[in-house]
Parts: C-alpha cells; sequence; structure tokens
C-alpha cells in the first residue's frame, strides 16, 4: 500500500492512479478531514464479490466443504447443467 498526503496525490495523481490499475497497488490518501484509499476496479469488484459469496452461510460452506474433496472426485465442467 502507497501512503501519501493530499498534496502529493495532486502532484502525482496520474502516476498513482496507473499503478492501482496497472498493478493492483493500494493508496491512502489522507487529509486534515481523514483518509481515503483509492483501488483498482478490479480490486473493489473483487472485494464485494468476497464480501457478498460471505454473506451467504449456505455458500460459504458449500466451498468449505467443496474445498476439502479430492478433484478426482468432481465431475468435469462439461457435464455441470448451468
Amino acid at each position: 500500500m502507497t501512503n501519501t498526503n493530499i498534496t502529493n496525490f495532486r502532484k502525482n495523481i496520474y502516476k498513482l492512479l496507473e499503478n492501482a490499475v496497472e498493478y493492483n497497488e493500494t493508496i491512502n490518501v489522507s487529509t486534515k478531514k481523514g483518509n481515503a484509499v483509492i483501488m483498482s476496479e478490479e480490486d473493489y469488484n473483487s472485494l464485494v464479490e468476497t464480501l457478498y459469496i460471505s454473506s451467504i452461510p449456505e455458500l460459504k460452506e458449500d466451498i468449505k466443504k467443496g474445498l476439502k474433496e479430492d478433484i478426482e472426485d468432481c465431475i468435469d465442467e462439461n457435464e455441470v447443467d448451468w
């Protein structure tokens, strides 16, 4: 995570945003009234999806159960009825 103040953020906004997008670098910008965190859209969407999946107890337990299964016991993805 990159930590910067608002003044340096303004001076380097293009470079910092490019680093967030290209390298998934999170940026913490401090101001007099508090801090803001900047991250890539990809990281944000992943975070939101993880929170959503974690909020569904049955799905969370199914995932944990599935992680313990041997891969040879799984069916091929082409056989799944989507």
